[in-house]
């Protein structure tokens, strides 16, 4: 495949805006009308999805190595959505249409490398959804507990009525019957407990549907569904090392499941979890990380605010506060939260020493409406 040409044509589709998705729904739902059914009612929220979707998939379509693992998690996922193998070709004619329509100097060689391509991520997707027909396609979970922890943050704590098997680090799509067809990504800020409990964390954000009804309109008793787990945040079972963790904002859930496995599960380590965020009145969890660093004498909690003047709390940009309490050279580093934040601690820590091998980041963003391949999640 010209992989160059392939990236350069997607490129040209991706400059139109909301032009080409329109394009591109508007071809799948004339010529195939059954898939319209696999989409919320109102595509507002959906109409960019799938191209920032495909756009991760091209950066990569030359790396099957990396490339093909990702593709398996979305073919199990998928069938969330009741997708199944006979939308595949479906969406791959759209997609060439819609490629070929923004594209005046379209060949046949780009067509002929667009489908081999697509024909290969389809393969692998359908592959693995068939290998995991006999998992739910998701799970009936009950909230049994809602607390509003400020004006637009939410702790759930939910219970799936079937066993439900994820790892510390890992996130869940969710749905809510308020949202229909609308899946977001949030990680549970536990370990696998006893008695199936998962603890979520929730911003309402503008513009966010599923976010805003989790934390205004979600009680106890109503009923979520949740997809297959996804993630990479996860500790490495063959290392015993201490534990750096920095969070910023809602990344704390992720790390705090981390905290959670350590304290279930060992083995024993230190831990040294660093906090950050805008003011003092944003720290929504704060009472129960208190708690857990006076349960544990190994974890260290310290909270960083970077525009509070008036608080006790310590001050400045999280990544920059790290260092100063370092040094970290010999620890294994998770970091979490919005991107800027996250890029700026990790070339910290990198001038710092510690290699990128030892370095596992996860960004949330409100932008987009799940895990990209680079474990972006959202909402």
């Amino acid at each position: 495949m010209d992989v160059a040409a392939m990236r350069a044509n997607f490129g040209k589709a991706a400059a139109t805006g909301d032009e080409a998705p329109l394009y591109f729904y508007s071809h799948l739902f004339l010529s195939h009308p059954e898939t319209r059914q696999l989409f919320p009612v109102s595509m507002a929220h959906q109409r960019d999805r799938l191209f920032a979707a495909l756009g991760d998939v091209v950066a990569r379509v030359d790396d099957l190595d990396a490339l093909v693992p990702i593709l398996r998690q979305l073919g199990r996922d998928h069938r969330k959505f009741g997708t199944v193998a006979a939308h595949y070709p479906a969406v791959g004619a759209s997609l060439l249409a819609t490629l070929e329509h923004f594209d005046d100097a379209w060949t046949p060689e780009l067509a002929k490398d667009w489908t081999e391509a697509y024909t290969l991520v389809a393969d692998v997707m359908i592959d693995a959804a068939e290998q995991a027909a006999e998992q739910p396609a998701w799970w009936d979970a009950d909230v049994v507990a809602h607390e509003r922890r400020s004006v637009d943050v939410a702790v759930l704590l939910v219970r799936p009525r079937v066993r439900f098997d994820h790892l510390p680090g890992q996130s869940v799509s969710l749905e809510t019957g308020l949202r229909p067809r609308l899946w977001r990504y949030y990680s549970p800020a536990n370990a696998p407990r006893p008695d199936g409990l998962l603890e979520l964390h929730v911003k309402a954000r503008d513009g966010g549907p599923v976010s805003s009804a989790l934390v205004r309109r979600v009680g106890v008793g109503d009923v979520l569904r949740l997809g297959p787990p996804v993630g990479h945040l996860a500790l490495d079972g063959d290392s015993d090392r201490d534990l750096l963790l920095v969070a910023g904002g809602m990344g704390l859930a992720p790390l705090k499941a981390l905290i959670d496995q350590v304290a279930r599960h060992g083995p024993a380590r230190r831990v040294d979890l660093f906090a950050g965020f805008v003011n003092e009145e944003q720290i929504y969890d704060r009472a129960a990380l208190e708690g857990l660093g006076e349960e544990h004498p190994w974890l260290t909690v310290t909270f960083v605010v970077s525009h509070d003047a008036s608080s006790s709390l310590e001050h400045g940009n999280v990544g920059e506060v790290v260092l100063r309490h370092g040094p970290w050279s010999s620890r294994e580093v998770f970091i979490a939260g919005p991107g800027a934040m996250v890029e700026d601690t990790v070339a910290r820590l990198l001038r710092h020493g510690i290699p990128q091998a030892r370095i596992r980041s996860e960004v949330f963003a409100p932008s987009r409406p799940g895990p990209s391949v680079d474990g972006e999640v959202t909402e």
